[in-house]
């Protein structure tokens, strides 16, 4: 920072007879705008966040001496990060004043010397203690000795600053052993916060795992059991290569450049690396869109790359500690385990430094013997380091070997530990060696609020859903997941698919293409059976069409389940593909999977696996479906006492659409409730807790009238639910049973008779006076799908066997969307069949079966062309 600043400050003070605000402020605001200008022109942020420390401590100093008599038995010490000699553009100025004495007889010049300090615009962070007030909460807080550790004279009494730093020295308080447990369980909960991965959407570029604190952790541990009062005393002291150091530093670098952006960008201090931030963040770093990666992606790989190799280096550097710090002086256990290998007090290391280099084969059998052996803690640090040293020999020649090929199949193969190996083998950098293809999607994400998770945690993540389908102690969580998985013959090619669903994304063109293609190379140069070989390259290839299946088209459709029957093929290819679906939309976007998404996939499943056994050339006609389906609900109604003669009246109002949709457990509770109430004077709401659909169904019975579907969901919008489907059925004399299924913000079924009485109390008096209804007011977009606004499309589908028609409407979700929808279905004479929601972070896949008021399909083009422009001005975002 250049002192042409300070030196007019000087001047105005000395020309002054009382301390010129004015001056300092404007000595701190053009500090700041050529702090701006620097960073602006290249200069690198490790010179400025020092610069800038090195200013404030000027500003600081000369306030000081304004302000404090020159006999003040006091000090100003600088604590915490700026203690450290680093202040980002907005970091908070940290500061500890010290007294001898009672702080009291200094209060009125300390008091105001910090509303001084608050006047000129600098973000104070301060306590005023005496030093025996600091000593004492330094040895009740471990966070105070952590600031104090970092702390530096800046002004006042230069001999109570050193007897502070020689009465918290470790053989005083805090001993090296105790501060070091500290720290690991307050990192421990830290990482904790954020669901211990560094891989978070929006990170944050300071707490997050991999993040600023973890290499600050080091510099801590460094200092207060060392004494090393630069990071580079860890190499001296042997717990560093000059690589890894490089690596630390450079990692550091990266963080200190986006985290001083960040703050330029925001005016504040921010170290959220938010959604609306990254798109302007990878302008400014250089980053342009190419064919296959957003610019935004390219940014954040290389900071989730750079957090990953960071929270490596922690990991490694935190088990060195421990061993040096806390295990010191211990009895050693080592149990060997074969000619390579040992345990040394429950940790996996090497019988000697040069195993990987003579035989780099034991680079892959690592993995597998720590698989083998769960009584195994984790593997030593220095292990880990030799691992990361030799990874290069995991090479060309090294994957051919047949040798190699049957160490990863049978880590595949193992009963075990799969998912927590091939984590370790992500950390340490080998499986992105032994399939180069995986290093193409570490740290890789996808711009967008659906995949929570980098493409390569994602997969890792649905790998471990995988595996819990075989654990009996998980099986509770999917029964019919574990039951199936119980089926399958040989569960390493389900994980071999899950591995590779979604390897060749960012590489342009169809990714389940790449990816099959991939997968079946890989299997065949692993010795797979043909069938095996196909069987794992389908499944990568169809990995997407369960799903898309189940959510987006109308699986009550006996031709609907014929044709993905027909794309499956046989019930063993079918059970594969139920469980990877399961495994990898619960991995895509956990929060957002919930019972009528499973609801779904296992209607789909039982219904494929019983044409596929029935046999494709034996196909289920729609008159035996729904004859069967009224069979069973005529038992269920006369069991509990309904004449026949009434059900049928009720049954020939109804179309076959219904029955075709509708299970005979719904049909008897439908048909039940409105014979039971007759003709309906006001509109009756009747709640069904839990539904085989995995919903709550909400029932609504009355007068059929326009805008009734539109008034409904505004309701439901209101209440705070989210309607994942709809069925919407007029009898042919006027009335209309709907029904709508529902879970609640938390994605749950809604549970709690008061909760049950509010929403039947609410549609009720709502329905009962559509005079009152008025459209849903556009809502506050929340910012996070501000940053992924979609523009609405809306097409059709003509449906000739139903005589129906399908519209497909993609848009950004917001509050209201249905309501809106239906008012449109309405404004143009247009019946509302059924819809079914699907949302995918911030977009919306929404399905509508929808006719004519008379029946027919609505296939007139300037009635679509009309509808399409309704729905897409409605939808569009203006705010």
């Amino acid at each position: 920072m250049p002192h042409r600043h300070l030196e007019t400050l000087d001047a105005a003070l000395a020309a002054a007879a009382t301390t010129p605000l004015a001056d300092f402020k404007n000595c701190i605001k053009a500090g700041a705008t050529t702090l701006a200008d620097r960073f602006a022109a290249g200069e690198s942020a490790t010179t400025l966040v020092r610069a800038r420390a090195d200013f404030i401590d000027r500003i600081l100093s000369r306030a000081w001496q304004a302000h404090i008599p020159v006999d003040a038995r006091a000090a100003l010490i600088a604590v915490g990060g700026y203690g450290r000699g680093e202040l980002h553009p907005a970091s908070d100025v940290d500061v500890l004043i010290l007294t001898r004495d009672d702080p009291e007889a200094l209060a009125a010049p300390i008091g105001e010397l910090v509303m001084f300090l608050w006047d000129i615009g600098l973000e104070i962070g301060h306590s005023v203690r005496s030093l025996a007030q600091t000593l004492e909460e330094a040895e009740a807080d471990v966070t105070v000795i952590t600031n104090l550790m970092e702390s530096r004279h800046l002004a006042g009494e230069p001999g109570l600053f050193d007897t502070l730093r020689t009465l918290t020295g470790p053989d005083k308080l805090w001993p090296s052993d105790q501060f070091f447990a500290a720290k690991i369980a307050e990192q421990q909960d830290r990482h904790r916060k954020f669901g211990d991965t560094a891989y978070n959407l929006e990170p944050n570029i300071k707490e997050n795992p991999g993040g600023l604190r973890d290499i600050q952790m080091i510099d801590w541990v460094a200092k207060r059991h060392f004494g090393a009062q630069r990071m580079s005393g860890l190499v001296e002291h042997g717990f560093l290569t000059d690589a890894e150091y490089k690596a630390l530093k450079s990692g550091q670098a990266l963080l200190w450049r986006i985290r001083f952006a960040l703050h330029l960008l925001t005016g504040r201090h921010e170290d959220r690396l938010l959604f609306e931030h990254q798109r302007e963040l990878a302008r400014q770093f250089g980053y342009e869109d190419d064919d296959n990666n957003l610019a935004v992606e390219q940014f954040m790989q290389r900071y989730y790359r750079t957090v990953m190799e960071l929270n490596r280096l922690n990991e490694m550097l935190l088990q060195l500690f421990q061993e040096a710090i806390l295990l010191a002086g211990q009895p050693e256990q080592i149990v060997p385990i074969n000619k390579r290998f040992q345990a040394r007090n429950g940790y996996l290391e090497v019988t000697n430094p040069g195993i990987f280099a003579r035989y780099p084969l034991a680079l892959l059998e690592v993995f597998l013997v720590f698989q083998q052996h769960p009584e195994l803690t984790g593997v030593r640090a220095s292990t880990i380091r030799l691992i990361r040293a030799h990874r290069h020999l995991v090479d060309k020649r090294f994957r051919a070997d047949i040798k190699s090929r049957a160490l990863f199949m049978e880590i595949f193969r193992e009963s075990t530990g799969l998912t927590h190996t091939l984590r370790r083998m992500n950390r340490y950098g080998v499986l992105a060696r032994y399939i180069p293809a995986f290093g193409n999607i570490v740290g890789r994400m996808q711009y967008d609020l659906y995949h929570v998770y980098t493409v390569d945690e994602h997969t890792l993540t649905l790998i471990r859903n995988l595996r819990r389908f075989s654990v009996p102690e998980f099986a509770h969580e999917f029964p019919e997941c574990s039951t199936v998985f119980a089926e399958i013959p040989k569960p390493e090619l389900l994980y071999l698919a899950g591995l590779f669903h979604d390897i060749a994304k960012g590489r342009g063109g169809n990714h389940s293409e790449l990816g099959a293609e991939d997968a079946w190379a890989f299997c065949k140069q692993h010795h797979l059976s043909d069938y095996d070989t196909g069987l794992v390259s389908w499944l990568v290839r169809s990995h997407l069409i369960m799903s898309a299946t189940a959510q987006r088209k109308d699986i009550e459709d006996p031709e609907v389940v014929q044709a993905f029957a027909a794309s499956v093929g046989d019930p063993n290819r079918l059970r594969y593909l139920y469980l990877l679906t399961v495994a990898d939309m619960r991995a895509t976007a956990p929060h957002r999977w919930n019972s009528w998404k499973n609801a779904l996939l296992k209607q789909l499943y039982n219904t494929t696996l019983a044409a596929l056994q029935r046999g494709l050339d034996n196909p289920q006609a729609q008159d035996e479906l729904i004859q069967r389906r009224r069979a069973e609900a005529m038992r269920l109604l006369t069991e509990r006492g309904y004449p026949e003669a009434d059900i049928i009246d009720i049954w020939v109002l109804l179309d076959v659409d219904y029955f075709m949709h509708s299970t005979p457990d719904e049909i008897a509770w439908h048909t039940g409730r409105v014979l039971d109430i007759g003709p309906p004077d006001t509109p009756l709401v009747e709640l069904r807790a839990e539904s085989h659909r995995g919903c709550t169904e909400i029932f609504v019975y009355s007068r059929d009238r326009e805008r009734l579907f539109a008034h409904t969901t505004a309701l439901l919008d209101q209440l705070g639910l989210n309607v994942q489907g709809a069925r919407i059925q007029t009898l042919d004399d006027g009335r209309a049973m709907n029904s709508y299924y529902v879970l609640d913000q938390d994605h749950d079924t809604i549970g709690g008779a008061r909760d049950h009485r509010e929403i039947i109390s609410t549609l009720q008096t709502g329905l009962a006076h559509p005079e009152r209804f008025e459209p849903a007011p556009n809502q506050r977009m929340p910012r996070q799908i501000k940053s992924f606004l979609t523009p609405p499309r809306a097409r059709f589908v003509q449906d000739e066997t139903n005589s129906r028609t399908e519209l497909l409407l993609t848009a950004t979700d917001r509050r209201g969307l249905l309501s809106r929808v239906g008012q449109i279905f309405t404004r143009h004479d247009i019946q509302l069949i059924a819809a079914k929601v699907s949302t995918s972070g911030a977009i919306v896949e929404d399905t509508f079966l929808i006719s004519n008021r008379d029946g027919t399909p609505v296939n007139d083009p300037e009635l679509q062309r009309s509808l399409i422009e309704a729905i897409e001005e409605a939808l569009s975002i203006d705010d």
